[in-house]
């Protein structure tokens, strides 16, 4: 998302009271997370690496056995740490920070490990210059983020019951495009995954975003609870989406890398 109005510390707030139910529901992005890791380049030797916008941690360990080194875990939300340094024995350091500024010295690390994460940037193209900063040449930026049409089909139901915005907005994949060719490195690739995702009933998806810590942070959202009326005729519009399996939420994800030239 792309919009420089979103304020960073209801995001922060939101999933720091995520913190202690976000892996119990966390599938889809555990998924995700692991397809990014199998596009690392196997010949990248790295030494210093941070996950950016760890959440609880779970791909902090990872990298930290395949890498067999440290690696720093940095979040804006500051209860997610709490909960990710309480539940690692791996030798991490967990850092408060905003993916728009760094707290990091340039040329300083080898991968920059991001995994839905960075949708929640105003500005994407100021992490994009900040991750390119802090890389030593030859270093690696390899992250994954939401585009436009992802759970469209929740955006669509409610639009048909009241005029507010209730779904966060995603960068359309042109844009992105454009901010990635513009960042400054030597190359980049980009391939956009869908994920189809199912659920018996509505409140199962909302319960979800809910544990996610994935609210609506946009411009033009109600204020105050949603009453039972809405919500009645929201679930009504959503089951005009219902497949044999169940209530579909997709999910459009871009995967990217992107490489700083080892003279840069």
């Amino acid at each position: 998302m792309l919009e420089p109005w979103i304020d960073k510390r209801q995001v922060a707030d939101s999933f720091s009271r995520a913190a202690r139910t976000y892996d119990q529901a966390a599938e889809f992005q555990r998924t995700v997370g692991t397809n990014l890791l199998a596009r690392l380049p196997e010949q990248l030797h790295a030494s210093d690496v941070i996950d950016l916008g760890c959440g609880t941690g779970y791909f902090t360990r990872i990298l930290a056995d395949r890498y067999a080194c440290p690696v720093a875990g940095l979040d804006l939300a500051e209860g997610m740490l709490r909960y990710a340094r309480e539940r690692s024995a791996a030798p991490c350091a967990w850092i408060t920070a905003d993916a728009e500024a760094l707290p990091l010295r340039s040329a300083s690390q080898d991968l920059i490990f991001s995994s839905l994460a960075l949708q929640w940037c105003p500005q994407l193209s100021l992490a994009l210059k900040e991750g390119w900063r802090v890389l030593r040449p030859g270093g690696c930026m390899a992250f994954s983020t939401l585009v436009d049409g992802s759970l469209n089909e929740l955006r669509q139901a409610w639009q048909r019951v009241d005029g507010f915005v209730h779904v966060n907005r995603f960068s359309p994949l042109a844009d992105l495009q454009r901010s990635l060719a513009e960042a400054g490195f030597t190359r980049w690739q980009c391939e956009v995954e869908e994920h189809v995702l199912h659920y018996g009933q509505l409140s199962e998806l909302t319960r979800e975003l809910k544990a996610l810590g994935a609210h609506n942070v946009n411009p033009g959202r109600p204020g105050g609870l949603t009453g039972r009326a809405r919500l009645r005729g929201l679930t009504e519009a959503y089951e005009v989406f219902r497949q044999p399996v169940g209530l579909p939420a997709t999910y459009q994800v871009a995967q990217i890398m992107l490489f700083k030239g080892a003279g840069q």
